[in-house]
């Protein structure tokens, strides 16, 4: 028992001379690999490159993960912010608002139409080409936050445009 005890501790002992021989031929390859005098400078310029734009890459990710926490705490601060109601458009507001919504869609001839409010009542004067068009535009005009009631007086092409006085 007392050879294996003292075989162990040898082997203890040879081991940790071995680390830092290891270390020592680790470093000596290293250096001859980068400072050798055919390919060594290109070596060294390519692992710099390496580091470089890796760290580019990392700062970016770094700022990216910045930006987007910060736009998500301004969101969550906007929804805790208490809304505030907002004020009723006078009737050129809200016919500015009429228009500006129902133009986004390319569909809708501009030139045709004229869109008036009074009184949070819109009216849709023109001409167009459908009758599902009529339906759609006094469909998406009910849907606007403030306007009370449509009066359509929007006719197809060759029809005689309605009065408005049997609208109201």
């Amino acid at each position: 028992m007392f050879s294996c005890a003292s075989k162990e501790r040898r082997q203890a002992r040879q081991g940790k001379r071995r680390g830092p021989f290891l270390a020592a031929v680790a470093s000596g390859a290293g250096l001859a690999y980068f400072f050798d005098p055919k390919s060594g400078r290109q070596r060294r310029d390519h692992g710099a490159s390496v580091v470089r734009h890796s760290a580019r890459r990392l700062a970016r990710r770094v700022r990216v993960a910045g930006l987007r926490s910060f736009g998500r705490t301004k969101g969550v601060l906007h929804e805790l912010r208490p809304q505030q109601p907002a004020e009723p458009l006078d009737d050129v507001g809200l016919a500015h608002k009429v228009e500006s919504v129902l133009f986004r869609d390319p569909h809708v001839p501009k030139g045709e139409l004229s869109i008036n409010a009074e009184r949070g009542t819109v009216f849709l004067r023109g001409q167009v080409e459908s009758a599902e068009l009529i339906d759609d535009l006094v469909e998406s005009v009910r849907k606007i936050q403030g306007v009370n009631e449509v009066v359509s007086l929007l006719h197809l092409p060759g029809t005689e445009p309605p009065h408005p006085d049997t609208h109201l």
